[in-house]
């Protein structure tokens, strides 16, 4: 020791050593608060880095979701467009077919009335054939005939000669 502290006297010791015993103590339990603090930091630090992970891992699921939505929006809209073009396209060859439809009824009943005029016109003709100079048979003349099937045929007419 030194010669001060000798001089202080021996009746100081005890005094001074409960004061360090103390001052250790303290320091101890400040110390194990500072490592317990430290140990929640480091926990939180985990923690916090580990769901940083999470939320960009989460990030990029959603962006992809999203990609693939925005994709799937196209391919529905680009399918509505092909409909409503394939419907206007229907709707279309509809009309043209109505309208060939009406065409071959009005030919048909122009070929009936035409098959009916040639009809009366070889029986006029029979009949004037017998008041003629030369008389025909009326077996000379083949009369149109209608030719029925799944389609109406074009109107034919046979002459013998």
């Amino acid at each position: 020791l030194a010669p001060q502290q000798r001089s202080r006297g021996l009746w100081l010791l005890p005094q001074e050593h409960r004061s360090l015993l103390l001052k250790m103590k303290e320091g101890e339990a400040e110390l194990g608060r500072l490592r317990s603090v430290e140990g929640d930091k480091l926990a939180q630090q985990d923690r916090s880095a580990q769901l940083e992970k999470e939320v960009a891992m989460l990030r990029e699921k959603i962006h992809h979701l999203d990609d693939m939505l925005k994709s799937q929006q196209r391919k529905v809209r680009q399918m509505i467009e092909q409909l409503e073009n394939s419907k206007t396209v229907i709707q279309d060859k509809d009309a043209m077919i109505q309208q060939l439809k009406e065409k071959v009824a009005y030919l048909e009943a122009e070929n009936l009335e035409m098959h009916d005029r040639i009809e009366h016109l070889i029986e006029k003709q029979v009949s004037r054939g017998g008041h003629s100079s030369r008389a025909r048979s009326k077996s000379e003349y083949v009369s149109s005939k209608r030719l029925t099937g799944p389609k109406p045929l074009p109107l034919i007419r046979v002459v013998e000669t």
